[in-house]
């Protein structure tokens, strides 16, 4: 079994800035890719950035603002959020796809952190 743990949400103003990391672990053979994703209120959940082996993409209402890296190491992901708006307000939720020791890609959720940005 593989836990991720989401952690760095809160409540900032808008123009602020805010980190978020992911730490997976449990039984883990190797990482491909790491993400985060977010839910607003009333919204479906939505991508937010991916990083790979040697890719990274974010969506376009990041762009310029948000920069996703990864430790591989430590299995961790980070997002770093700047310039935050309020538009910007959602459980954002660490995804990995983890290798298992058999070889089997299985897809991983976090619980989720809560980020609110006030105007």
């Amino acid at each position: 079994q593989v836990q991720l743990v989401e952690s760095g949400g809160g409540l900032v103003q808008a123009g602020g800035s805010l980190r978020l990391s992911c730490a997976a672990s449990g039984s883990i053979f190797s990482v491909n890719a790491m993400g985060w994703y977010r839910r607003a209120p009333g919204k479906q959940r939505e991508l937010v950035a991916v990083v790979t082996s040697g890719d990274t993409n974010y969506a376009d209402s990041v762009k310029g603002r948000f920069t996703i890296s990864r430790d591989n190491a430590k299995n961790m992901v980070y997002l770093q959020m700047n310039n935050l708006k309020p538009e910007d307000t959602a459980v954002y939720y660490c995804n990995a796809e983890v290798v298992n020791g058999f070889g089997y890609r299985i897809n991983y959720w976090g619980k989720g952190t809560l980020v609110t940005v006030s105007s």
